[in-house]
């Protein structure tokens, strides 16, 4: 078949500054490309080019003022010659695409909770519903809701979990990695120190104020302990925000030190979680799945995270990792880090079954798969 991918306005493809969707097409894409002619559609960049051509994948990148201009551009380049056209999450769009190619089969790609009335009117979504062949989620959870609002999409819904490329991201252990590690901690001065580890977008939804908080007695208790904190407020991004300054305030009233390491590539962050001893995600809003939790667990991390949204879905309590219900309660992380601190070979036990689920259960070959089965479904 031919196939089209519609990435989200937001970032680029291949994930040049990151992004979840983003790494998620990429990471399918040599599996489906075996099969299929791929082309995908994202949003320039002047690190990319408009058009570019890699064996059996196709990409196309258009210019973009706002998601509307975006989408119109895609529209103008996309015709009936596709088989399929699979959108990423944005479900407004169906609508969009249905409209100029009335004839071509059309899916959808869940990532976050954009079936909601707020995001979409009620009968917009519907009529997206009855128009896609199916609709794939990141996660049981947004699979549900979508579910719970509009019952009629449940025989169109699918979950596909996200992966990891356990090759890029290996455990601290593995010794290919172990030189990195000890070059990485001597280049921040932490040869003697339990690093705790933090990753992802530094915005209040995220929640590493809870961390900060949680982080006091940790100090106090644990005086080798040290905070490392990788993001910054938005993919590629290092200027300040409000929010960014309270946490460097909060980061001043430490014991410890403090490491904002700003925006790093996909690629560089590897280097990093081979530092932490122990994985934190402090996710304060329904969280689909966060990515994170599946790189944690390919390096080989013992996780702590929230039971929000669907980021419980990969963790099994008290075996990879915690899931903490009190997800605003700094009290409640502060205890998990401290049992993992104390029980060391615990968390190390943790995070080889972490490592074990990463390959065998969350790797992009098995998610690829369960996509080619489902695409299939179409020709029939």
């Amino acid at each position: 078949m031919k196939i089209a991918f519609i990435c989200t306005e937001m970032l680029p493809v291949p994930p040049v500054l990151g992004g979840a969707i983003q790494i998620y097409i990429e990471g399918i894409l040599p599996v489906l490309s075996k099969y299929h002619e791929i082309t995908v559609f994202s949003v320039a960049n002047d690190k990319l080019p408009s058009r570019e051509q890699k064996g059996n994948i196709n990409y196309v990148r258009v210019q973009r003022e706002n998601a509307d201009e975006y989408i119109n551009n895609v529209r103008n380049e996309i015709t009936d010659e596709f088989d399929l056209i699979h959108v990423f999450n944005r479900p407004r769009w169906i609508s969009i695409l249905s409209e100029a190619l009335p004839d071509t089969h059309l899916s959808l790609s869940l990532h976050n909770e954009m079936m909601l009335p707020k995001k979409i009117e009620p009968k917009m979504a519907l009529e997206c519903i009855d128009r896609v062949e199916f609709i794939t989620t990141v996660s049981k959870f947004v699979a549900d809701e979508v579910k719970s609002i509009y019952p009629t999409a449940e025989s169109k819904l699918n979950v596909v979990y996200s992966a990891v490329d356990g090759n890029k991201i290996k455990p601290f252990w593995n010794e290919d990695v172990v030189q990195d590690r000890i070059n990485m901690k001597k280049k921040y001065g932490l040869e003697n120190s339990k690093v705790i580890l933090y990753v992802g977008r530094l915005s209040k939804n995220k929640g590493p104020h809870v961390l900060f908080e949680a982080m006091k007695e940790v100090m106090n208790s644990n005086p080798n302990t040290v905070l490392m904190c990788v993001g910054s407020k938005w993919y590629g991004i290092n200027t300040p925000s409000n929010y960014t300054m309270l946490l460097q305030h909060m980061s001043n009233e430490l014991k410890n030190p403090v490491i904002f390491t700003g925006f790093l590539t996909p690629e560089e962050i590897s280097k990093y979680y081979n530092m932490g001893d122990i994985f934190v995600c402090t996710s304060q809003w329904r969280e689909p799945l966060a990515r994170v939790h599946y790189e944690a667990m390919a390096a080989g991390l013992p996780i702590i995270t929230t039971a929000r949204g669907g980021n419980a879905e990969v963790i099994e309590d008290g075996v990879n990792g915690f899931a903490i219900k009190e997800y605003d309660n700094p009290k409640a992380f502060e205890q998990y880090i401290k049992y993992l601190l104390d029980n060391e070979n615990v968390a190390i036990n943790m995070g080889e079954i972490g490592r074990k689920f990463a390959l065998e259960k969350y790797n992009w070959e098995i998610t690829a798969n369960k996509l080619l089965k489902i695409f299939e479904t179409i020709q029939k």
